[in-house]
Formats: C-alpha cells, sequence, structure tokens
C-alpha cells in the first residue's frame, strides 16, 4: 500500500475487536439474512455463484448464503470477528467458505471475479473519501453485470431535518443494550462514525462504475441500496 494509506483496523471500532462484545453481538444486532438472500436470488445469483461477504461480522449472513452458492469469501478486519466465523463455519461443516481478516481497503481478491458483494453496517465505519476508494475496490473485484448489495446507515434527508429526523430515531431505539441498540448507541454512532448522505453516496456508488437498480430506506436512516457492476 501507498505511504498515504489508512490502517484500516484503526477504522474498525474498538468494540468489534473486543471479545466480550463481539460474543454478544449477535444478540444485540437481531439480523436475520433470508430477506436479503432472496433479493440476490432474484437478481440472478444461483448455485454457481462467487460471493464476497465484506464486513462480515460473526458470520451470520456468510453462513446462511453457504448452501445456495458455490463460494463465499467471508471478510473481516476484527481478528475477533473472523475467529467466530472460523469457528461456525468449522462447526456447520461448510467447505465452501474461506475467511479472510481484511477489509474494504485491504482484501485482496484472487480468481476469478465476484458474481454478488454483499455488506451491512460496514461501510459507514470509513469516511468519504475512502468509502468512494473502497467502492473502486469493490467494483474492480466484480464481474460486469454481478451485484452489489450495499445495506448500511444512510442519512435520507436535508440537513434542515437532521435534528428532528435523528431524535425521532433515537426515541424508537431499544431499551436493553444487549437485545439492540439504544439511544446512546444511536446517538455515538451519529458522534463518531461516518454515515453519510444518501446523495453523496450515491454519487459515489456512480462515479465508481455503479447502476443502483433499487434504493428503500427505513426512518430515512436504514438504508438497502441494491446495485449492478457496469
Amino acid at each position: 500500500m501507498h505511504e498515504w494509506w489508512p490502517d484500516e483496523i484503526d477504522y474498525a471500532g474498538p468494540e468489534h475487536l473486543d471479545d466480550a462484545y463481539v460474543a454478544g453481538y449477535d444478540a444485540k444486532a437481531q439480523f436475520d439474512p433470508t430477506d436479503d438472500i432472496t433479493a440476490l436470488v432474484a437478481r440472478d445469483m444461483d448455485h454457481a455463484a462467487r460471493v464476497v461477504d465484506l464486513g462480515a461480522g460473526t458470520g451470520t449472513f456468510t453462513l446462511a448464503v453457504a448452501p445456495e452458492v458455490a463460494s463465499v469469501i467471508a471478510v473481516d478486519p476484527s481478528p475477533a470477528m473472523a475467529a467466530i466465523i472460523r469457528r461456525r463455519v468449522s462447526a456447520a461443516e461448510l467447505d465452501n467458505v474461506t475467511v479472510v481478516e481484511g477489509g474494504f481497503l485491504t482484501y485482496r481478491h484472487a480468481g476469478a471475479p465476484a458474481d454478488a458483494v454483499y455488506t451491512r453496517n460496514a461501510l459507514h465505519q470509513l469516511p468519504d473519501f475512502w468509502k468512494a476508494m473502497a467502492l473502486q475496490r469493490l467494483h474492480d473485484l466484480m464481474g460486469k453485470g454481478s451485484i452489489l448489495y450495499l445495506r448500511d446507515l444512510v442519512y435520507d434527508f436535508a440537513p434542515a431535518d437532521a435534528t428532528d429526523t435523528l431524535e425521532a430515531w433515537m426515541a424508537g431505539a431499544a431499551d436493553d443494550p444487549a437485545r439492540g441498540y439504544t439511544a446512546s448507541d444511536l446517538a455515538h454512532h451519529v458522534r463518531t462514525e461516518f454515515s453519510t448522505f444518501s446523495w453523496v453516496l450515491e454519487a459515489m456508488l456512480e462515479r465508481t462504475g455503479f447502476t443502483i437498480e433499487e434504493r428503500t430506506f427505513g426512518r430515512n436512516i436504514y438504508a438497502a441500496y441494491i446495485c449492478r457492476r457496469r
């Protein structure tokens, strides 16, 4: 890497490097990948597909999608997360999953281009310049016409509406930090992480060679983008 390239682990979030936090991550995240897999299958992801799960966390999506495709590469910069994925893959006796410690800026793809890339709640860890660099790297490891499914916290409101929108979001947060994200967790996200406005992210996607086929939002914050690599 160049001298000006960052150490990606610095952006991972210290909690994601903590074994105790990672052990409780699934209960807190409450993530069911079923609908996301259905959406990818509807866009031609089949049993021959090569899939990259970037920011794979504890591997929930990876383990769910692995029986549906030819191979999955689960990529996460956190050694604690990667260790859990390896244990879960071994317990499930999956022979088509590769686990890589890395991230958007450090993962080096080998072999045939990816047919689909999936990433959930990970890109916001990077500032906007590095988001664009990350998206360009994703473009370069994918095949023409392949699918990028990007889910993240993205601000789909005007700056003038930020206070009302964010405070309403936090008012609906979970009460139990072990079973969801609390108002304090959400406030910490806004203060210290790098969620960006939708019009900024969408421009990045277009500039880095993706066509947005579908965009959906919940609370004007929870974004799902299905994109095609040009």
